[in-house]
């Protein structure tokens, strides 16, 4: 690996262009120096970077891209600078250009919403092209989010009648009538991100209309057993507490003209009395079959705070050793007993001798 010391110097030409790339209090510009190791100073509007070559040109690959990134108007985060850091260490700094082109839908307050990973532009694509998509990865990858996104975008364009979205009631067991209030008000604690996801993209008023003429419908994974949804773009949200049961009944019910996105976390299967998720049942034995896509996604994808993409790799980390300590534990185990058995085969083979 080379050694020598290199300077490299990245024109941003405007203060304000300047300030998106370097980040709240530097917040950008100071990652990309504590993950590279390299000096950074600022002469004008120009960036100076300097240390050793490799790590000079990969902070400068970051940088111009978080200054395409703000010329095209967006303001890159802490988060968006460490995907950067990552793709750009495989190579691969240059996708991110493939996710600033594309909005995928618009807020209701004329917010553009893009990908943020080649995940998620891999995860909507599928849900363009596949009758049934299943979404599985871990919290803050924007699965459900996505999800309503496109549907949203779907019914403004005419190419389906009506949303539905759903979800189990686990935590109730599906029987809501120990909650307060009509069957309203006692399912939509269970609801609630998908509220608060559409509201986003179309507004509190626009939302109540589109309820009001039954073009939006929300309930419980247990109220769709025994219909046809046609014409629709249905999403089951948290998934991975369906049953295999749950889930059959769930994917028979695609209709004519209907798209179907099943999103979970199957690291945070919340079943009773050891019950096996239908997500991951489901997930397993449709793969490969036409029409149906299977994405998972990564701690890599997470767009939340980089906190959460931290904690999602803590677990995931406890979770691998813990496996390994057990794979460790069954070998000795096996070991200990195919010793017992060899021993007790030569004892067995001595005392025939001794006869």
């Amino acid at each position: 690996m080379k050694t020598d010391v290199s300077v490299r110097k990245v024109q941003t030409g405007h203060v304000d262009l300047l300030q998106k790339v370097l980040g709240t209090f530097d917040e950008n510009l100071n990652t990309i120096v504590h993950e590279t190791g390299v000096n950074a100073r600022l002469e004008g509007t120009t960036v100076v970077l300097t240390g050793k070559e490799e790590y000079v040109a990969l902070a400068a690959t970051v940088v111009e891209n978080l200054l395409r990134l703000a010329e095209e108007g967006e303001t890159p985060d802490k988060g968006r600078v460490e995907y950067l850091l990552e793709l750009a260490h495989e190579g691969r700094a240059g996708d991110i250009l493939k996710l600033s082109s594309g909005t995928i839908a618009v807020t209701a307050r004329g917010k553009p919403v893009k990908c943020k990973t080649m995940g998620q532009k891999r995860y909507v694509d599928c849900i363009r092209k596949s009758d049934v998509t299943f979404g599985i990865g871990p919290a803050g990858t924007g699965k459900t989010y996505l999800a309503v996104c496109l549907a949203v975008q779907t019914l403004k364009q005419h190419r389906v009648e009506k949303i539905i979205l759903t979800r189990p009631a686990v935590e109730a067991g599906e029987k809501l009538g120990f909650l307060p209030g009509d069957l309203q008000e006692k399912v939509d604690p269970y609801l609630r991100p998908l509220y608060d996801a559409l509201y986003e993209m179309l507004g509190v008023d626009s939302y109540a209309k589109y309820v009001e003429r039954g073009a939006i419908e929300i309930a419980p994974l247990a109220y769709m057993r025994g219909r046809t949804l046609s014409n629709a773009f249905i999403i089951l949200d948290e998934a991975q507490n369906s049953t295999r049961e749950q889930m059959k009944m769930f994917l028979t019910r695609l209709g004519d003209g209907s798209k179907m996105v099943v999103t979970g976390d199957i690291t945070q299967v919340d079943l009773p009395d050891g019950r096996r998720s239908g997500l991951i049942h489901a997930a397993r034995l449709l793969e490969g079959i036409e029409g149906v896509s299977c994405v998972y996604l990564t701690d890599s994808d997470v767009v939340r705070n980089p906190m959460v993409m931290r904690i999602v790799k803590a677990y995931e980390q406890e979770e691998a050793l813990t496996a390994a300590k057990k794979d460790t534990a069954k070998g000795a185990a096996d070991a200990k007993t195919e010793a017992a058995m060899e021993g007790a085969a030569e004892k067995e083979d001595a005392d025939g001798k001794e006869q």
